[in-house]
């Protein structure tokens, strides 16, 4: 009491300071800097990470960006054309280090003991004549037929690398530009991890500028449709304002980068910061409203003395279930455990500080209907009145509907399962997606992996192996291609055997033969054709695999294949690609997810045990919490929804949240049990009066979360559905089942 005596002696001060620490954090918002770079996310030490470094050391680091031409026939005049002049333009581009397309690719081939090394297309067709030989030709050339230009010749494939250090921005920028310099009617997609960082980082800026201000002014609606006055909007609502600008302030002042993940930070503070709020204002409505008249004064030092332990014990399990996500391998993940425990923290203060300030310097409002002693009317009322009753009279049967939805959402859990990409980042009708889709299906896919040798690259044993590797893997129906150097030695055996000899598409027995190969090529080529198969002075070597994998078991079979091919190569050096990254993203978001869930529930019991000094406490308690998250993922399994690098948060934030409503419960229940009133009538009093605040919290966090349904990411969309079923359905089993079981066991510790 004497607590709440000073800080309504001090209240000018608990308004004032609150207003300058904002403004200071304010300040800081301006330097936060954006990271859309998912693979940023996760730790250095990924062992697909440390692979790829070693094929930069040798090949440097290169990001394609894939450009995908769409016409009835590519080598139709205007099209070819206008793909030379696209190609033409971004290799004079500053922005641009690298183009291949059908006029950069190469065709080999040899006339009386030469090599000739020419374009793939060395010329325009001007007749039909010419555009069916051209046909020929290009489905005659290994290097360009089904990787270059699709198999029925509706697509053509231009790969893109920016200059080391430039900008996502300007790359993308600069490519948009010629394609808009260069029109013409054919369908130009683009697609590739430069790409994706662009458009991310774009939406990601969008997402904060329209969810932000559109979240608040729902969450000051529902508010106001809550609690019929002013003081019931404001107040709450300003405490959100500050937990926002504070805990969004971290960002930068730590040095950290705002993620895709990170959009869900000031959401979730809108739906969360008001809870301790709202449970204040409806305490303060229910004592205006009862029989006895109170000054303003007494009406809140009576909802602190009376709220404050269960606010504090709330806010701390809050806390203690959202840092889970400290045990997720995501960088943006364990931030957003730090940035959300002190947004939360500063809420808890301002809500046990500002809030009784500010409440006490006003008048006393109309008394809320809702609390009417005559007729307890509304929604709200005629429900928790209705499931008052049937649990009084019925809770075995209420405990069983339960237990058969459980074992209804179980079935679901044998599917559910990761995503092995990350490709859903943008919505599915996105440039970036309508490009894979067509890779995929005209060009073997958009997925490579590079395997690394080392080893004296004109040695005919090396060769011959990388050669067998290729083969073995072309037979696979999910491999589009697979190449190297060993390739081209074997297509330029075409071009000086004659077909039928023994030394046809095959690799010299010698390394004078594939040398002389090389110096031959070097006459009428440029030795700088092979720079992404090998290095300078022929020590390294790349095998390039290109295929499509929908699901982690496809992903999984075609990386088990290579790693079994290369087992026993003594050459075989390392194993990389943006895939091998999917992967051990992949197993990192479900190691996370199952860590942060059995890091947050063991929390929840322990604190749960710890508050009401009771065992059984801890477990009744974290049945609701066990119970969301168990339907939750088997409903994401009866409907094929993945789990990603976003709806891998939910478990922590649910059961943060989640737990809030069966604390409140339990600690009127024990109010109730301590007027000597018997646990039928605590239940149906906790039921009929905080009850209502529990509705009203965990409508907030709905209505909070559901902002996300606007959002630009079909994961945030996704997120926001899923965590309004997992609170929903804490809510349901703190409401239903958890009074049900109490009636039930009667446990002792609500009964002391």
């Amino acid at each position: 009491m004497k607590g709440i005596k000073n800080i309504l002696r001090n209240r000018l001060w608990f308004i004032i300071v609150p207003f300058a620490i904002v403004v200071l954090a304010g300040v800081l918002l301006t330097q936060i800097k954006i990271n859309s770079d998912l693979e940023s996310y996760f730790p250095d030490n990924l062992p697909s990470k440390i692979n790829a470094k070693k094929v930069e050391q040798h090949f440097g680091k290169k990001e394609p960006l894939l450009m995908v031409i769409e016409s009835p026939d590519v080598l139709d005049k205007q099209t070819l054309q206008r793909i030379e002049s696209i190609s033409n333009a971004l290799l004079v581009s500053e922005n641009i280090d690298e183009v291949l397309s059908l006029f950069e690719a190469r065709s080999i081939s040899g006339s009386d003991g030469f090599m000739l090394v020419e374009p793939a297309v060395a010329f325009i067709p001007e007749s039909e004549n010419e555009k069916e030989q051209l046909r020929q030709q290009i489905a005659n050339n290994e290097l360009v037929y089904k990787i270059m230009v699709s198999e029925d010749f509706s697509h053509s494939l231009l790969i893109i690398y920016g200059k080391p250090g430039i900008s996502d921005k300007t790359l993308i920028n600069s490519i948009e530009k010629t394609i808009n310099d260069n029109p013409g009617n054919e369908k130009v997609l683009l697609t590739g991890l430069p790409y994706i960082r662009h458009e991310s980082n774009i939406k990601i800026s969008r997402d904060l500028l329209i969810l932000l201000p559109l979240g608040l002014f729902i969450m000051i609606v529902f508010l106001y449709l809550s609690f019929r006055e002013m003081r019931g909007v404001w107040l709450p609502f300003g405490v959100v304002v500050f937990s926002i600008v504070v805990s969004m302030a971290l960002i930068p002042l730590l040095g950290w980068e705002l993620s895709i993940i990170g959009v869900i930070i000031p959401i979730m503070m809108i739906a969360v910061a008001n809870d301790y709020g709202v449970h204040l204002i409806s305490h303060y409505q229910e004592l205006n409203a009862g029989p006895t008249r109170r000054r303003m004064n007494s009406i809140v030092m009576m909802s602190m003395q009376q709220l404050r332990k269960p606010i504090i014990l709330t806010a701390l399990t809050t806390i203690v279930g959202i840092q889970g996500l400290l045990a997720h391998l995501m960088r943006p993940a364990r931030q957003m455990g730090v940035i959300a425990a002190v947004g939360i923290a500063l809420a808890l203060a301002l809500s046990l500080t500002f809030i009784p300030s500010f409440l006490s310097t006003m008048k006393k409002g109309r008394p809320h209907p809702g609390f009417s002693q005559k007729k307890q009317n509304g929604i709200q009322g005629t429900m928790l009145k209705w499931l008052a009753k049937t649990i009084k009279l019925h809770p075995q049967k209420v405990m069983l509907a339960f237990a058969l939805f459980t074992l209804l959402c179980a079935v679901g859990l044998p599917n559910f399962k990761t995503a092995s990409d990350n490709d859903k980042v943008l919505p599915r009708k996105h440039s970036y997606n309508l490009a894979i889709e067509a890779a995929n299906k005209h060009f073997g896919g958009t997925r490579f992996i590079s395997v690394l040798f080392k080893g004296d690259m004109k040695d005919p044993v090396l060769l011959s192996r990388m050669n067998n590797y290729e083969q073995a893997l072309k037979a696979m129906p999910e491999i589009g291609s697979a190449t190297s150097i060993a390739t081209v030695t074997r297509i330029m055996s075409q071009s000086l055997n004659e077909k039928g000899s023994p030394e046809y598409n095959q690799i010299p027995q010698s390394r004078e033969a594939i040398a002389q190969y090389f110096e031959l090529y070097n006459l009428s080529g440029n030795p700088d054709d092979f720079e992404n198969l090998v290095d300078f002075n022929y020590e390294y070597g790349l095998m390039n695999i290109q295929f499509q994998a929908h699901n982690m078991k496809t992903l999984n079979k075609v990386i088990a294949t290579v790693e079994n091919l290369t087992a026993n190569d003594t050459n075989f050096e390392a194993l990389a690609g943006y895939s091998l990254t999917d992967k051990e993203m992949a197993n990192a978001i479900t190691r996370g997810q199952i860590y942060s869930l059995l890091l947050a529930i063991a929390a929840i019991f322990i604190l749960l045990s710890i508050i009401f000094r009771s065992i059984i406490a801890g477990i009744i308690g974290s049945i609701p919490l066990a119970f969301a998250v168990l339907c939750t993922f088997g409903i994401m399994g009866m409907l094929g929804i993945e789990l990603n690098i976003v709806s891998a948060l939910l478990s922590s934030i649910s059961i943060g949240v989640g737990v809030d409503y069966t604390i409140h419960l339990f600690w009127r229940i024990k109010t109730e049990t301590g007027k000597r009133k018997t646990l039928n009538e605590a239940i149906g009093n906790a039921l009929t009066t905080t009850g209502r605040g529990i509705i009203i919290n965990a409508l907030s966090v709905i209505v909070g979360f559901s902002v996300l349904f606007f959002s630009a990411f079909p994961y945030l969309k996704m997120f926001a559905l899923l965590i309004i079923l997992s609170i929903a359905l804490c809510l349901v089993c703190a409401l239903g089942f958890i009074p049900a079981l109490c009636k039930v066991v009667q446990p002792k510790f609500l009964l002391k």
